[in-house]
């Protein structure tokens, strides 16, 4: 699906400039005071094996409304004028921004209409609506979302509050850099999950002018990518968007600002896979005990997939966001699983006679797998009159020990079919 071109770029309603500053952020800093979460950063032993060098989670997560949005939607909105306040905003996200523009809404007073992707995940849409914001769900895309937003500000007369193409919201996110020197003042790399790029391009010029031997890597999902092309391009280009479990930053065309700044401070910009993803997340949850959803987990993918040596260390990965639907954090976590080689999915041939599934079972369990579920048929088209197909869900140890418990199978004469 290719993202939908938006409206011309504007540069009044940039306050002119496209560039944000040190200063700015710091400026954003004191709006927020006593407003946001100083959120905490912890280190990760596991993460650091994997690295080759000190890793640190800063754990967005836990800010209010659950990402990091909220600092750059307060500072956007708090600086509107009465007469732009009394018109209300709009906003389009896939639920973050969406979050964060209605929690800061409310402390201002501002009416807000939202609009949402129609499978845009249910917690989020009811955490916004609870936040007291009006929600309109249209598009399959924060892409589509935003336009349906763009329209509803020219008819309206409310104000657009972009995700990410502003810079009081790029100020805001810089806020995140801010932090993070005064927690880790030796910090060398920080690598921050890549959407629109609001966040990485806040983080990016905080850390230009303030701490310039800072590197910043932005981590996109492979299948929702616009930032590689464009950045070839010179320009923002809209992308193809594919499927992922990042929804969070699954946006098409990077913005104005945010690209400039990305482009202008050389960021460096990887993508990671969905299995990738999957297992950062399951990796956060395990080791570290913190809850974050796919796109929050997409700088530890990043560090995952690079492994040992390439990143210069202490390395801060920032968790963007902990808002996730049960029922994906159940399927991300079983896919999570399935990729670290921890579940096996088995389908086996056996003969139609009395004992054939108790041996099968005998033989896995001495193994040491354990069986989650089994599935018995004797009706498929492709067996003969004689034989069952039997699937299992096991849980194994880990990539070996699942290759073990197929060899095992196959050396006891089973027909073995791994998925």
């Amino acid at each position: 699906m290719r993202a939908v071109p938006l409206d011309p770029f504007d540069l009044e309603s940039y306050g002119g400039h496209l560039t944000v500053s040190a200063d700015d952020a710091r400026a954003a800093a004191e709006l927020l005071d006593g407003v946001i979460t100083r959120t905490p950063v912890t280190e990760s032993r596991a993460l650091s094996t994997i690295a080759g060098t000190k890793v640190l989670l800063k754990c967005e997560n836990l800010q209010r409304a659950g990402s990091f949005k909220v600092r750059g939607a307060y500072v956007r909105l708090a600086r509107l004028s009465p007469e732009e306040r009394e018109r209300g905003v709009v906003a389009a996200s896939a639920g973050n921004h969406a979050q964060g523009v209605a929690l800061a809404a409310g402390m201002l007073g501002i009416d807000t209409v939202v609009y949402m992707p129609v499978d845009a995940a249910l917690p989020k849409v009811a955490a916004t609506r609870g936040y007291g914001a009006e929600v309109r769900m249209v598009g399959t895309s924060v892409d589509e979302a935003l336009a349906a937003a763009r329209v509803e500000a020219a008819r309206s007369g409310r104000v657009l509050i972009h995700p990410f193409d502003h810079v009081d919201v790029v100020a805001g996110q810089g806020t995140v850099a801010l932090e993070i020197l005064e927690q880790v003042p030796d910090v060398a790399t920080v690598v921050v999950p890549l959407g629109g790029g609001g966040l990485v391009a806040g983080i990016a010029a905080v850390l230009a002018e303030v701490a310039p031997h800072v590197k910043v890597v932005g981590v996109q999902a492979a299948s929702a990518a616009a930032y590689p092309g464009s950045l070839k391009a010179g320009k923002p280009m809209a992308g193809t968007l594919g499927a992922t479990m990042a929804d969070g930053i699954a946006v098409g065309l990077p913005g104005d600002v945010p690209f400039g700044i990305v482009q202008k401070e050389g960021v460096e910009v990887r993508t990671v896979t969905e299995d990738q993803l999957s297992r950062a997340l399951l990796a956060v949850l395990e080791r570290s005990k913190l809850m974050v959803e796919p796109a929050g987990a997409a700088g530890v993918a990043g560090i995952m997939a690079a492994g040992p040596g390439v990143f210069q260390g202490p390395v801060v990965a920032v968790l963007s966001g902990g808002n996730i639907d049960p029922l994906v954090l159940l399927r991300v976590v079983q896919h999570g699983l399935v990729a670290a080689g921890r579940y096996l999915k088995l389908q086996v041939r056996l003969m139609d006679k009395p004992g054939a599934l108790a041996r099968l079972v005998e033989t896995i369990a001495a193994a040491g797998a354990n069986i989650v579920a089994v599935d018995h048929t004797r009706t498929d088209v492709s067996l003969s009159v004689s034989e069952v197909s039997v699937n299992l869900q096991l849980e194994t140890k880990g990539e070996e020990h699942r290759t073990a418990v197929v060899e095992r199978l196959e050396s006891e004469g089973y027909e073995v079919a791994a998925f």
